[in-house]
């Protein structure tokens, strides 16, 4: 069933919404002071992202394929999966979404951002930092990951029975599990971005919260989770059509 654009633009915000709630809240747990969680480590960081992800699939899922990411959208437009008239659309509304995540972040934990010090531990919590700041090596890494996202995303989504393409298509849990082998495997350099709306939008927020003690938003590094992921999700896309076209002629 087609939806009318307004409704699939609304759930790819309330979806992008509640992955940056979820995924940006478990980095404020396991990083801000006196939080419950403080110092809990990676692996729940990168288990809790996955199931942000399946949260948002669940939600957008049944009304857009559930893309959740600009990257997304543009690589199955690409590839011939999506119209390129609603790419705009969907990534103005994953990155609304990213703002106004990052934003209930803040409200949730804002006893605890007043509690931290560590200026770099606040941004932490809303955008990705480079472990080691390189940014052509950082760019590379988001590229990577991406690419493997997307391509993954592409090949299982390939089936006659998948009504809508996008993550929805391949199922909630394959795709929490995708997001989880990511970040386990290839998150250590740059915390696995591979989601412009995931970064920026909630960068945004940081930089227009009034965060005590918030310091920098780092635009300086901010072209990285954004133009990389562009780069992974369009070389994903063109070689899956490539693939494709090659099978089929």
């Amino acid at each position: 069933m087609a939806y009318p654009l307004f409704i699939q633009c609304f759930f790819e915000f309330i979806g992008t919404l509640v992955l940056v709630l979820l995924g940006c809240g478990v980095v404020a747990c396991v990083s801000l002071k006196k939080s419950k969680g403080e110092g809990a480590g990676w692996i729940v960081v990168t288990l809790a992202w996955g199931l942000a992800v399946m949260c948002g699939v669940f939600i957008a899922g049944p009304f857009t394929g559930a893309h959740l990411n600009p990257a997304v959208s543009t690589g199955l437009a690409i590839a011939g999966k999506f119209p390129w008239a609603l790419v705009l659309p969907y990534v103005c509304s994953q990155i609304l979404g990213g703002i106004a995540g990052g934003a209930l972040v803040y409200i949730f934990y804002k006893d605890h951002f007043d509690l931290t010090n560590d200026s770099e531990a606040k941004l932490g919590v809303f955008a990705t930092i480079p472990a080691v700041r390189n940014h052509w090596r950082n760019l590379l890494s988001e590229i990577i990951g991406t690419f493997v996202l997307v391509l993954v995303i592409l090949f299982i989504g390939d089936k006659s029975n998948a009504a809508e393409v996008g993550l929805g298509s391949i199922g909630a849990l394959p795709v929490a599990l995708l997001v989880v082998a990511i970040g386990m495997s290839l998150g250590g350099t740059t915390g696995y971005a591979i989601n412009p709306a995931r970064d920026l939008g909630p960068r945004i927020a940081h930089h227009l919260l009034p965060i005590k003690g918030k310091g920098s938003s780092q635009w300086g590094y901010s072209w990285v989770p954004v133009v990389g992921p562009f780069i992974g999700s369009a070389l994903a896309a063109l070689l899956y059509w490539f693939v494709v076209k090659c099978i089929s002629s």
